[in-house]
């Protein structure tokens, strides 16, 4: 399997040294704007001989870098967040031509988490007593807010807990609505990311927290993507890729 880097910031060089440490060949690294980058371009000489790409460029570049990738037959590892808004329009150009599979955060560690707010949220949806709500952390240079991987969690919440019905993303300046569910989000120094998700009684509080000690979780569960998506075709989401393997 041959596999190309695309953005290589903190992530692709992290990406880099799992690739190498777990023997996998690093075809091309494609930076448009980082020093010491053999290929500033995403094309057709670029992704030459390239089986999957791993993608963690900016959001802005996502569809215009599928339409290349579909062109020259290479699958996909998205990892790049911000950008969900054109979904509709990334399935019809990936179709049945190459694999891609999205998330927006690739840690095992965090997809594990995922489950756990899944199960536990399934029992607190029958006690009322408890109210959830939640929070992330990210560092100054996080380019979207909230992450993707707190929408992830809203979304989790939301289809468990059947008395809530709308995630609020924004400062409150009234009081919160009981089908509410506030997710808060804040930026600031080198924090790789933490969320936590709380559920709140007069009684006392449960914590549900995940904190990200480095990049090395998020490129483990990327290169596992790509390994799995590597010969399939459609479009597939982590939770493809988790059911899987559980």
């Amino acid at each position: 399997m041959n596999v190309a880097i695309v953005g290589y910031g903190r992530m692709g060089k992290e990406l880099e040294k799992v690739l190498k440490d777990k023997k996998i060949e690093v075809s091309a690294i494609i930076d448009k704007f980082a020093d010491g980058v053999k290929f500033k371009e995403l094309d057709k000489i670029s992704l030459k001989n390239v089986d999957v790409a791993i993608d963690f460029s900016m959001p802005q570049s996502v569809i215009e870098n599928i339409k290349i990738y579909a062109e020259n037959n290479v699958s996909v590892v998205m990892g790049t967040t911000g950008w969900y808004n054109a979904i509709d329009e990334a399935k019809k150009i990936v179709g049945n031509r190459i694999g891609f599979i999205r998330s927006g955060n690739f840690s095992l560690g965090v997809n594990i988490f995922f489950r756990i707010i899944k199960e536990s949220a399934r029992i607190f949806n029958r006690f009322e007593e408890y109210d959830p709500m939640a929070y992330e952390i990210h560092h100054n240079q996080k380019q979207d807010s909230p992450s993707g991987t707190a929408k992830m969690i809203g979304k989790i919440l939301l289809n468990e807990i059947g008395r809530k019905n709308k995630i609020v993303e924004d400062k409150l300046d009234r009081k919160i609505n009981e089908k509410e569910i506030h997710f808060s989000s804040i930026r600031g120094g080198n924090i790789p990311g933490t969320h936590v998700v709380m559920f709140d009684s007069e009684a006392d509080t449960i914590e549900l927290r995940h904190t990200a000690r480095n990049r090395h979780g998020l490129a483990l569960g990327a290169v596992l993507a790509c390994k799995w998506i590597c010969g399939k075709k459609g479009f597939y989401s982590i939770d493809d890729m988790m059911n899987s393997i559980i």
